[in-house]
Order: structure tokens, then C-alpha cells, then sequence
């Protein structure tokens, strides 16, 4: 069965990718983009040791090329697909760039914006987990193995 070029999977399977990139360099394997009108407009994947700053999430990158691919601060009317949980950094810029949709592949129970009680998203942001968090989950588990190994 093929994937629509416009699914969710498939924007999933993009987002996993970047995660891979990621990883080739030993970072974190977190990949991130932003989608609007079925294109991808903005992508990012963790790169806090390749250029020496805590910041540079995935999801941040993506919103900054996004924000910049569009002119405009604001991500309306768009769709993030990232591997893993926000943190609570990550979920405070999105909540400022008022993106419309959220969807995250594997939880992270331990640093993930659902952690803290009260909503760190913008209340329109809708919120979906869990597609390709399989996957996703077993690329974060055997990097951080290897770390330990």
C-alpha cells in the first residue's frame, strides 16, 4: 500500500529522517517540520552539539525556517510533525507561533511539555501523538545505549 504524499504518516516518516540525520552526527534523534497547505515549509533537527547552543531544538529550527519561508511570525493555518514529546521550551514557542496543529510521535515521560499540568499550548493548537512512535521511541532508546555503552 502506498502512502498518500499529502498523509500524515508521510509527513511523519519525513519528520523521522531528519531524526536520522541527527543521530548521524550524534546528536539526539529528534526531527521536526512544519507543513502548510499539504508543503513542507520549514524543517529541523536537534542540533544543540553541532553548533554549541541549547536552544537549537528541532522543533525551534523548524519554526524558524517556517516563520521565515512565510515572512510572518505567526504559523496559522499550519501542522508540526515532530518525533518526540516537546519540552516545555519547545511547547512556549510553539505556543507563541500560535501553530494550529501539533502532532508528536513518541511521549517522553520525562522532560515532555504533558508533564506539567496546566496547557503550555495555544488553547486553538489541537494535539495529536502517537503515529510512528514505535519507531521513533526504538531510535531514541538505541541512541541513548550507545551513549551509555
Amino acid at each position: 500500500m502506498e502512502l498518500s504524499v499529502f498523509s500524515d504518516e508521510r509527513f511523519m516518516k519525513e519528520a523521522y529522517k531528519l531524526a536520522l540525520q541527527a543521530r548521524e552526527e550524534g546528536e539526539i534523534p529528534v526531527g521536526a517540520i512544519v507543513v502548510s497547505k499539504n508543503r513542507i515549509i520549514g524543517k529541523g533537527y536537534n542540533q544543540t552539539e553541532k553548533i554549541n547552543d541549547v536552544t537549537a531544538h528541532a522543533e525551534i529550527l523548524a519554526i524558524t525556517a517556517a516563520q521565515n519561508y512565510l515572512g510572518a511570525k505567526y504559523l496559522k493555518g499550519c501542522e508540526m510533525f515532530v518525533t518526540l514529546e516537546p519540552c516545555v521550551m519547545c511547547a512556549g514557542a510553539l505556543f507563541w507561533s500560535k501553530i494550529d496543529k501539533l502532532n508528536f510521535a513518541a511521549k517522553d515521560s520525562n522532560k515532555g511539555f504533558t508533564n506539567i499540568p496546566q496547557n503550555l499550548l495555544h488553547p486553538k493548537t489541537k494535539i495529536e501523538n502517537g503515529l510512528l512512535s514505535n519507531e521513533c521511541s526504538v531510535l531514541l532508546s538505541e541512541f541513548f545505549k550507545g551513549l551509555r555503552e
